[in-house]
């Protein structure tokens, strides 16, 4: 997989802080936000500095029963055409059912009847796209009780099937860790790592126990401890830090990629 260096997720909110962040290397950008056709200035500057910048969707839903969206993977394949992507990267979850949107990425219910439709799901999507497809691990609210693998063994079956890429979100293996009680170390033990594509980095906030993960505040020094022990594992290609609201000054963000830095080191 290409190498991608340390990033930052594009908001429009941001545009310009991020064109002048110091060391920015790739950038991401949230598919459903932006018009292939009509791609914003800040965008286009960023890939004329020879910026990779990933289209990263949020409604796919490839852990559905149904079959994904045409025109959802249409406009993916669309983003990463124009955008002149290296890659699109995805969720694994679930987002609708019977035509009811949950409005939040649900966990998949790890048994082999759904691995079967999650991989079937995964390989119509790989067809659709013109560069590799990377699936990203959810924050969980709840686990299914019907579970029959673990995340990481369901992702590790799912790549054997598809050879799809992952991209594995830190700040969500502690939030599951926190608010589920499963190990972040021993989910990095057990992830198939050699197909990482880039890694999430975010932060969040506890409250009464439970950790909501909002990418709206600076990440916390555990989630930068689970980084570093991936880092430990693998050398990932990218890291990217979300922010999505309330977004600080420029320096508290250079600082924020610093942290990441001094975390991979």
């Amino acid at each position: 997989m290409r190498r991608l260096g340390v990033g930052i997720g594009w908001r429009a909110e941001i545009d310009l802080t991020v064109e002048r962040l110091p060391g920015v290397e790739f950038v991401e950008v949230i598919a459903e936000n932006v018009r292939p056709a009509a791609l914003p200035h800040s965008l286009r500057l960023l890939r004329e500095r020879g910026l990779p910048v990933i289209p990263h969707g949020v409604s796919l839903g490839v852990g559905g029963a149904e079959p994904p969206s045409p025109a959802t993977l249409a406009h993916l394949a669309a983003c990463a055409q124009a955008l002149d992507a290296p890659l699109v990267s995805e969720h694994l979850a679930f987002v609708r059912a019977g035509g009811i949107e949950a409005g939040h990425l649900l966990p998949v219910p790890r048994t082999r009847d759904a691995l079967k439709v999650v991989t079937e799901n995964v390989r119509q999507a790989q067809d659709a796209l013109p560069v590799p497809l990377a699936l990203e691990n959810v924050a969980a609210l709840f686990g299914w009780p019907d579970d029959e693998l673990t995340d990481a063994q369901f992702l590790t079956e799912l790549v054997e099937r598809t050879g799809v890429h992952l991209l594995i979100d830190v700040a969500n293996l502690y939030t599951n860790q926190v608010n589920l009680g499963l190990d972040a170390a021993h989910a990095l033990d057990t992830l198939p790592l050699e197909r990482l594509a880039y890694v999430h980095v975010a932060g969040g906030y506890e409250r009464d126990g439970v950790w909501h993960d909002t990418h709206t505040t600076a990440v916390p020094d555990a989630v930068l401890d689970v980084l570093a022990q991936l880092r430990a594992r693998v050398d990932p290609p990218g890291v990217l830090l979300e922010w999505d609201d309330h977004y600080p000054s420029d320096d508290a963000l250079a600082a924020e990629l610093s942290r990441i830095r001094a975390a991979l080191a």
